[in-house]
């Protein structure tokens, strides 16, 4: 961790953030191609992508849920390229866009056993709105909120 590399986030691909989303450890069904683009479909979206050495090493994907209200839906760090304050950037570069969009608010939901980006979320003002654990108990989905 102590040899922090220089990354640059801009707008990202799908074929990206596949790439990323199929070599992420901790997600055990990956999401599909098809279920991202039917998800995102015509909405409005913002699709970020940090580069290292022009490889993508981490994403951040949202959509309008309203005129108003901005759905943060998934994002993901490569684990090599974690700790380097890269879901940081992404999370502050979301929120500049979002903002610059006229959006009042973000909503993001987290897992319980992702604790990184649970204390992440909080540090940055995002409050918790709603709180529901699995159907069969093995976690709780975590409903954030950030008036901008």
């Amino acid at each position: 961790m102590g040899n922090t590399m220089n990354y640059i986030i801009k707008e990202g691909t799908v074929n990206e953030l596949m790439y990323i989303e199929n070599n992420i450890p901790e997600f055990s069904s990956p999401k599909s191609y098809a279920e991202i683009t039917a998800k995102i479909g015509a909405r409005s979206h913002i699709l970020l992508v940090a580069y290292i050495n022009e490889q993508p090493v981490a994403y951040k994907l949202g959509y309008a849920k309203s005129g108003s209200l901005f759905y943060s839906w998934l994002g993901a760090v490569l684990p090599e390229f974690r700790g380097q304050g890269i879901a940081k950037g992404l999370l502050l570069r979301q929120e500049d866009k979002v903002r610059a969009c006229a959006y009042q608010a973000i909503e993001v939901k987290s897992m319980n056993r992702f604790k990184r980006m649970l204390q992440m979320l909080i540090a940055h003002d995002y409050q918790i709105v709603k709180c529901k654990q699995l159907d069969d108990g093995s976690d709780s989905k975590i409903t954030f909120r950030k008036n901008l």
